[in-house]
């Protein structure tokens, strides 16, 4: 008995035949035994479990030396397999968005010979898809998932290219928030504003370094307002401005000490920048000062801003409740 293929109709079929000999005209003919159907709908199991069943009567030694003229014919090596679903899908939203080309072209005003594109794509959809150190993604990139044109990764080519994404920045947000804006048609008229901290698992705070006379501040400093609760550890405050639909517009990151009451000023000059158009500024009660409200209605500037009405100051509570309408 042997298997065989027949093609019928422009379809391959494979078959158990034998071969015998015809009683009455000694001419040789094939029987088919069993038809396993088309090739390409095989029951790959069900073979499996019919070479298993042979095998029981086979010798141990007989069946390891038919397995190994089996690999031995195989005609490729297995040497290993990695993911590659997740990591397609974020490239094509990568590009769809216009961030590889944002970087690309800044990238070409400096002498990098490492991929940093690429680099930072991979940081992105580790974070995304499997959250993990910067030393392990040496690990995930070469063993774990498919990255397109980045076949390995060195932590301190990581390191190098987070150095990159901080000196340009503000360049990249800009570039990929109009990029964003142009493919969803986003509206910019309202911009919502909050901060919340990030903490850090260290004893001490960051020193602010001192260079002739600039001072760098530190970044992981203790402050009062911790959103999570931790005051005794050091911390980062981080602020967004995103559209009404929640889509990110900037970010911000500032010593954890800052208090909200402070930033107000950065973010009106920085989204006066990029020439947004008239945008309405929506920020709650932590924002709220004296000083934050002229800054806001600078250069007819437009805002929405929260205000507990046990401090307001021309009325109390009961006499703002009585008052009609919304």
């Amino acid at each position: 008995m042997y298997i065989r293929t027949v093609t019928a109709k422009g379809a391959r079929y494979v078959q158990l035949a034998h071969n015998y000999r015809d009683p009455q005209t000694r001419v040789s003919r094939t029987k088919v035994l069993h038809s396993f159907g088309r090739e390409d709908e095989l029951d790959l199991d069900a073979l499996r479990r019919l070479v298993q069943s042979i095998s029981r009567f086979l010798e141990p030694n007989e069946v390891a030396a038919i397995q190994e003229k089996i690999d031995g014919d195989w005609p490729f090596e297995y040497l290993g397999s990695r993911e590659l679903g997740g990591t397609a899908l974020l490239d094509g939203l990568w590009k769809r968005m216009g961030i590889d080309r944002v970087l690309k072209t800044l990238l070409r005003e400096r002498a990098y010979q490492t991929p940093v594109e690429r680099l930072l794509f991979a940081m992105v959809a580790n974070r995304a898809l499997a959250p993990s150190s910067k030393l392990h993604m040496q690990h995930w990139v070469a063993n774990k998932a498919h990255v397109h044109g980045l076949p390995e990764v060195n932590v301190q080519q990581l390191y190098r290219a987070m150095d990159f994404l901080m000196e340009s920045a503000e360049q990249i947000q800009r570039e990929v928030f109009f990029s964003v804006a142009d493919l969803f048609n986003l509206a910019v008229d309202l911009l919502f504003l909050d901060t919340t901290t990030t903490y850090f698992e260290i004893e001490d705070e960051d020193q602010d370094q001192h260079d002739g006379d600039e001072v760098n501040l530190g970044l992981r400093k203790r402050g009062k307002e911790s959103k999570d609760r931790r005051p005794d550890l050091a911390q980062v405050v981080v602020a967004f401005a995103v559209t009404r639909t929640g889509i990110p517009v900037r970010c911000w990151v500032w010593p954890g000490n800052t208090v909200d009451q402070n930033v107000v000023e950065e973010v009106k000059r920085d989204l006066n920048d990029w020439k947004l158009g008239r945008v309405v500024l929506v920020e709650d009660t932590g924002f709220n000062s004296e000083v934050n409200r002229r800054t806001l209605q600078g250069a007819g500037g437009h805002y929405i801003i929260g205000e507990k009405m046990r401090l307001g100051p021309t009325a109390k509570p009961a006499e703002a409740l009585t008052r009609a309408g919304r």
